[in-house]
């Protein structure tokens, strides 16, 4: 009797083990399409507010204000890419006509400045660049194969757009119905529970991603200021790049500033190192660093405590640890996802005292 009900408990501990990899298997071949719904989900809580102005303000319909809002979004984002399109006529002009003898002399000439203002102070940094072969070292034959390969992705990219946007319009359309999605899962007596917790969810980041999007803008406009005032080229598509990156939680901040130093460099390729180069960029940096301390200090803070209603160091302790445990990708949800479960524990842990603790201000 007993050897039966140890086969049989092994079996079951199989049988639940087999059934938990075939559905992490499932999820993981059917990625491409929880990342459209992903995504789609942002578009319609970003959207919702816009939605429920129309509707309650203007009087509008539900369908004639879903294609509205959707219309304002999709018209932000295509009218953001399209701000790109002007640097990447003008870099795959530069790369037809291009002459790499010229280009190598400029290089060479600017390592060669760069070599005698340190050298001037006993450091020899640049001695090993100016004596490579830049031509044979930056291999652009290797750019109509990546051209080829950005042309095959876009039939991915197109499905997966049109994926997003048709997701989209039924999320705006029918708010309910990923709610009913999500009440399939749930047991009848934790419905009521779950709805509470799947609305104030819906409230705490549609807020946030708006938040999200003020953050971004505040920094395009202080990146733009900065770039024009020193005169850098395409000083909108940097701006906004490198606002974008701040999306990333620190390590954005830190790529935005390697991409503004390069391209300031860049940007005055064949002036003088040490009176037109450095000093330029110094000031360019300057003011990347005041304008990362305005978000620090100011814009975050203002988000984290009227969105997600979490103190600043809390955020910052769950970035980390996010970071820590999944990398980038962990530190981009990291909020979205903490402030999910503060609701939720909030909802059927009410009476755990960190519970209570943490959620306090929801």
């Amino acid at each position: 009797m007993k050897s039966n009900i140890i086969t049989n408990g092994i079996l079951k501990a199989v049988g639940i083990l087999v059934g938990i990899f075939l559905i992490l298997y499932l999820l993981y071949a059917i990625r491409s399409v929880l990342v459209y719904i992903a995504i789609a989900g942002v578009i319609s809580l970003i959207g919702r507010p816009i939605i429920q102005f129309l509707r309650k303000r203007l009087k509008f319909k539900n369908g004639i204000a879903v294609f509205v809002a959707m219309l304002t979004i999709f018209g932000i984002l295509f009218g953001i890419m399209a701000m790109f399109i002007p640097l990447i006529a003008e870099q795959g002009q530069n790369l037809s006509l291009l002459n790499l003898d010229a280009l190598q002399g400029d290089l060479e000439s600017l390592f060669a400045q760069v070599n005698e203002y340190f050298a001037r102070k006993d450091i020899d940094l640049f001695k090993a660049l100016t004596e490579m072969d830049l031509a044979s070292t930056f291999s652009f034959g290797a750019i109509p194969n990546l051209l080829n390969g950005v042309l095959g992705a876009l039939g991915s990219f197109g499905i997966g757009l049109f994926s997003v946007i048709f997701i989209s319009f039924f999320f705006m359309k029918d708010s309910a119905l990923l709610h009913q999605g999500i009440m399939v899962l749930v047991k009848d007596e934790n419905e009521y529970r779950a709805t509470q917790s799947f609305n104030k969810i819906k409230d705490l980041l549609s807020r946030y991603f708006l938040g999200l999007l003020l953050q971004i803008l505040v920094l395009f406009v202080l990146y733009t200021i900065v770039l024009l005032i020193f005169g850098i080229k395409n000083a909108l598509v940097i701006a906004f790049l490198c606002a974008l990156l701040n999306l990333i939680p620190y390590v954005g901040p830190m790529i935005g500033g390697v991409i503004i130093l390069v391209l300031s460099m860049s940007s005055n390729l064949g002036m003088d190192f040490q009176d037109v180069i450095l000093p330029t960029t110094i000031k360019v940096m300057i003011g990347y660093l005041i304008a990362q301390l305005v978000d620090n200090f100011i814009s975050q803070p203002f988000i984290f405590s009227n969105s997600v209603k979490s103190h600043p160091l809390e955020i910052f302790l769950i970035i980390i640890i996010a970071g820590l445990l999944f990398g980038v990708v962990g530190m981009i949800v990291a909020i979205p996802v903490y402030t999910a479960l503060k609701v939720i524990a909030k909802e059927f842990l009410p009476d755990l005292k960190i519970v209570k603790k943490l959620t306090r201000n929801l």
